[in-house]
Formats: C-alpha cells, structure tokens, sequence
C-alpha cells in the first residue's frame, strides 16, 4: 500500500520540526496579538503558521523545492483572503489592518519553517514583534502631533437623508447646491436608511474644505423641502 510506502522516518522528524518551529514562532506573534486584544490573537496565528508549514512541508516532500515555492504562492493569496475577513469599515474608517497584515505575516513565517528554513523563520518572527512592539511609541508619538493638512490628503463626504419617493428630486437639489457652492463630487453613493429613507453620500473631489464654510453649506441643504438631515464628514485616505 501507498500509505505504508510513503512512511519515512526521517522526513518524519523533519516535518515535526518545522511544525514544531511554526508553531513556537506562530505563537510568540499570536501572544503578543492577544495581549493587545485583537481580533486575530494567539491561536489564530498559530494556526495559520502551523497551516501554512503543512502546505509547503508537504510540497516540498512529494515534489520538491520547486513544488514549495508554487504552493508559497498559494499561501500568500489565501492568507489575503483570511486577512480580508478581520479588516472592518465603520463610518469611513478602516480597522483591522495591522492584524491582517500580522496574519499575512504569520503565514511567511509558518511557509519559511515548512520550507525547513528554520533560522529565517525566527528572523522574520523578531521583524514582525518588532514591528508591532517597538514601532508602536514612534506610531503615538506621530499620532500626537497636529495635523499638517498640506501633506495629508483629506477626503471629505457630504451626506443627506431623503425619503425614498423624493430620492430623485432631492439628489438633483443636492447636487446643484454642491456645484453651486463651488464643489465638484467624485462619486454618489446612495444606501438604505431605515425602512422609508435613503442616505446619499456625496465624495468630494477637493482636498481642501474651509470647516465654517461646509457647515453653512450643510445648513442650507439641511433646510431644503426634501432633506430631513445633512452632514459631512472627512476621512484621511492613504
């Protein structure tokens, strides 16, 4: 039998070690992930280094380095998509991407140790904790400073919410109370608000927006027939 055929001792020990070395590293990343409370914590990358060592150990025994590095580029796709599903967007802000971007990480690390490339694997481990550890005092320090609007680019959304039988209408009146107040828009969205109201959101093209000047621009749409609200909201964007 195949099964019985394929049972090699020593490929044996080679994978328990680079599962072995997955795991530990998965870990130490995972730990410090849980200490910070995140949504992706410690079992979740060991399991996607342990996964990650499996596939590529696997490969790498039935067809060789080539086969392994085909099956790395598997991996690298498929943790996207993992990391895709703890990146969250809650009112024009994006969360989750440093975990996603450490689950990616993981799963480096998890490939390099099935590839039995133990010493890189450990070495990527110390740039990821690194990354995540020391970088955060430089990251709240940047944070703390005030906002240099010259070189941060600044999306900025107006929002109205209509009745849905007056959507049209008050789309139209929206858009020429932007337009005639000198901004152009880049992009309508229109989503459901409630069971009988839409919410129409506005991007704007311009980067620079004169704070008093939108709020009165937003009290005169706000006092439009058709609108029963209006705001706008800015977002930084990379």
């Amino acid at each position: 039998m195949e099964a019985f055929q394929n049972i090699n001792l020593v490929s044996l020990a080679d994978t328990a070690i680079s599962l072995s070395a997955a795991f530990l590293l998965g870990g130490l990343i995972g730990l410090e992930r849980q200490y910070r409370q995140r949504t992706a914590g410690l079992r979740t990358n060991i399991l996607v280094a342990i996964g990650a060592a499996i596939f590529v150990d696997a490969a790498n025994r039935l067809t060789g380095h080539e086969g392994a590095v085909h099956v790395m580029a598997y991996v690298v796709s498929g943790i996207g998509f993992l990391g895709a599903g703890v990146i969250m967007r809650e009112e024009g802000n994006v969360r989750g991407i440093n975990t996603a971007a450490t689950l990616w990480a993981s799963g480096a690390v998890g490939a390099c140790a099935g590839a039995d490339l133990i010493l890189e694997a450990c070495l990527a481990t110390i740039f990821v904790l690194a990354a995540n550890t020391l970088l955060r005092p430089v990251v709240s320090v940047i944070n703390r400073q005030p906002l240099d609007t010259q070189s941060v680019e600044v999306t900025n959304s107006v929002y109205i919410i209509t009745p849905k039988h007056t959507q049209k209408i008050a789309l139209k009146q929206f858009i020429e109370a932007l337009e005639s107040a000198g901004y152009q828009t880049q992009d309508i969205e229109v989503h459901q608000f409630g069971s009988d109201e839409v919410e129409i959101q506005a991007v704007l093209t311009t980067s620079a927006v004169d704070g008093h000047e939108m709020d009165q621009l937003i009290d005169k749409i706000a006092a439009k027939e058709y609108v029963t609200q209006a705001f706008w909201s800015p977002s930084t964007t990379d």
